[in-house]
């Protein structure tokens, strides 16, 4: 089953931009450009997920929000604000208000993709992805199983989630408290120098073969990223 992603966007370029990178990722995509009609739409057709505006003409993405919180078609459909107000108190409020999610403009596509499939994964985990592949490695996340190169990959429960922060950012080198914030969580107190202990540990188990080379690439004072590439 393909999601629908129900876009409230009134600016036009970005409204295009953000439809064809999203149907490029394999979503069919709706576009409302104003919160009016937007609501017509999630009416006519109940969204797996919508991206919302908050500063949109007619009715207010916080308001949109409230509504689609109080309508029980809509109440638990996933929602994920971008907007360029990017203040705390306006962060809380969408929060607060009943988003699943909160991005500042000017976001890359590829932070937001991660996103929305986060956000489908944790609250329908039937719409997600269920297998991420890079290069060699396959990640399937109903079986809870990676192979490499064809072959098994037997990971522990952090390695594994790891691994799959890093395979849905390719290239892209975070930090050791990044990681921890993505992995972790940002409410649990673990020692930055424990990322190099479970990296270590992932390295060493996606080596299933003699000449396969270390996915995972140490940026000096940085980090570490997932690079096949290299």
């Amino acid at each position: 089953m393909t999601p629908h992603i129900l876009v409230f966007e009134d600016e036009d370029a970005l409204a295009t931009l953000l439809q064809y990178n999203l149907e490029k990722e394999g979503y069919r995509v709706s576009v409302a450009s104003d919160g009016e009609e937007g609501l017509m739409q999630a009416e006519e057709e109940t969204p797996d997920l919508v991206l919302l505006d908050w500063m949109l003409p007619k009715v207010s993405g916080i308001e949109v929000c409230r509504r689609l919180r109080g309508r029980a078609e809509t109440r638990n459909v996933p929602i994920i604000m971008l907007t360029a107000r990017g203040e705390e108190s306006d962060r809380v409020r969408g929060l607060d208000t009943g988003a699943d999610d909160y991005l500042t403009k000017p976001v890359s596509m590829v932070e937001l993709n991660a996103r929305i499939r986060a956000v489908l994964r944790r609250i329908r985990p039937g719409l997600a992805d269920d297998r991420v592949s890079h290069g060699d490695i396959i990640i399937d996340r109903v079986a809870h199983r990676v192979k490499r190169d064809g072959k098994e990959v037997h990971l522990g429960p952090t390695e594994f989630r790891l691994l799959d922060y890093l395979m849905q950012h390719p290239g892209r080198v975070f930090s050791r408290e990044q990681l921890l914030d993505a992995v972790w969580g940002s409410d649990v107190y673990v020692e930055v120098r424990t990322v190099d202990v479970h990296v270590g540990r992932l390295r060493k188990a996606l080596t299933v073969s003699e000449g396969l080379r270390d996915p995972v690439r140490t940026v000096r004072s940085a980090g570490y990223a997932l690079d096949l590439e290299g």
